[in-house]
């Protein structure tokens, strides 16, 4: 399987500017290819093909006055963006074939992103003997290494987030690491009261990482809209307010890794509720639902499973877990949100609307398990790694000293 590692980089004031100038580039390469797909379907001429927009906007672009300055990074950055470009565009008409959920076109980048990244393959990076990392046209980077790659990576990507802080992240193929098995099971009911709830009547509360940072960020947000823009106070102050929102989402992300890892070494298998994150986003609650990271959460919970040998699995959203008696069965029809608790009237067990939620799940779970039903969801197959860091600390924190053992 897959897994994604990331590492907190510190390239020195020369190498900002490299990779700085190669951000550009491949931002530029990017849109000249999209630009030429879209004039030739404007004009009804057949898809472009990737052979030949590597041909014309990168091999020949390097030699014309234009974008000579294309040369001067690596080449393999700039195959990679178009590759990207490709990727995006198979996303975007599997979209509309119902292969997967639908999606836009590509669009163009823009300068003014405050997030950037280029995509490396193994022969232009390599991982140094003194704890640096060689890329191609940069030099050797300074890694803060949180602890050890496994394996040798399959590829690197180099960030740059909105705060400014630079990342490596790299892909590696691992086995499984199977945990000892467990004769333990759980369903788990997802809100934002609690963020969790377990079916042996566990609550997790939720930490409301944004809320509790919410009374900074509306000052620093008030300082910034003040600011003229253009000028370098209103870059300064966004910068602040950047930084602060990369603090809110280093906290959720530690402790939904800390929480997925806990439930995963615990459980055998674990089940849960296949919501519509995207539509609930779109509601009155879109800022409580993206502060509780339902989605990261179910992500990890994935992955993490496929890597220590645990099942895991989703059941329909339609299910009507908050309708049915755990105890008996009987459907007792919909509840408004504001019963929290209820008796069944067929057999009198007293519920609690959250804790009889979760044990349909486990129930739902458990039968689709044993049918083979397509909404099982099994995690045993390949699992492709995650666009987040597979639980190393992005603030880079030093757990386990020296340089990565390959």
């Amino acid at each position: 399987m897959q897994l994604r590692y990331s590492y907190r980089v510190y390239p020195d004031a020369t190498q900002r500017r490299a990779l700085a100038q190669a951000f550009g580039c491949a931002r530029v390469v990017w849109n000249d290819c999209l630009r030429a797909r879209k004039e030739a379907y404007e004009a009804g001429l057949p898809f472009v093909r990737s052979a030949e927009l590597s041909k014309l906007h990168i091999t020949q672009a390097k030699r014309t006055e234009e974008r000579g300055w294309l040369a001067d990074v690596s080449a393999v950055p700039l195959q990679q963006s178009l590759r990207d470009l490709d990727t995006a565009y198979k996303n975007f008409f599997d979209g509309l074939k119902g292969k997967r959920p639908k999606m836009g076109p590509p669009r163009f980048k823009s300068k003014k992103d405050t997030r950037q990244s280029i995509r490396f393959n193994t022969n232009a990076f390599s991982l140094q003997g003194n704890g640096t990392v060689y890329v191609a046209k940069v030099g050797n980077v300074r890694v803060k290494w949180s602890r050890a790659v496994p394996a040798a990576p399959t590829s690197m990507t180099l960030i740059k987030d909105s705060s400014g802080r630079y990342f490596m992240s790299f892909v590696v193929d691992t086995n499984p690491d199977v945990l000892p098995e467990m004769d333990t099971e759980t369903g788990i009911d997802l809100g934002l009261g609690h963020f969790a709830v377990l079916a042996d009547g566990t609550k997790v509360d939720s930490p409301r990482f944004l809320r509790r940072a919410e009374k900074k960020l509306k000052k620093m947000q008030k300082t910034l809209s003040r600011k003229a823009k253009g000028s370098n106070n209103r870059a300064k102050a966004r910068a602040k307010v950047a930084r602060q929102h990369a603090r809110v989402a280093d906290r959720r992300r530690d402790w939904l890794h800390k929480l997925s890892t806990d439930l995963t070494r615990d459980n055998q298998a674990i089940y849960v509720e296949n919501l519509a994150v995207k539509g609930l986003a779109r509601t009155r609650l879109a800022k409580s639902v993206h502060d509780a990271g339902w989605s990261q959460f179910v992500a990890m919970l994935e992955y993490k499973a496929a890597k220590h040998g645990r099942y895991f699995g989703k059941i329909g959203r339609f299910e009507p877990t908050s309708q049915v008696c755990s105890a008996c069965g009987i459907k007792d029809g919909p509840k408004s949100l504001h019963v929290r608790e209820w008796t069944c009237q067929e057999c009198g067990t007293a519920h609690d609307r959250d804790i009889n939620a979760a044990r349909n799940i486990l129930a739902a779970g458990r039968a689709d398990r044993l049918n083979a039903s397509q909404s099982a969801g099994k995690t045993r197959a390949k699992v492709p790694a995650q666009r987040v860091e597979a639980g190393s600390h992005r603030k880079g924190q030093t757990t386990q000293a020296g340089i990565p053992a390959l």
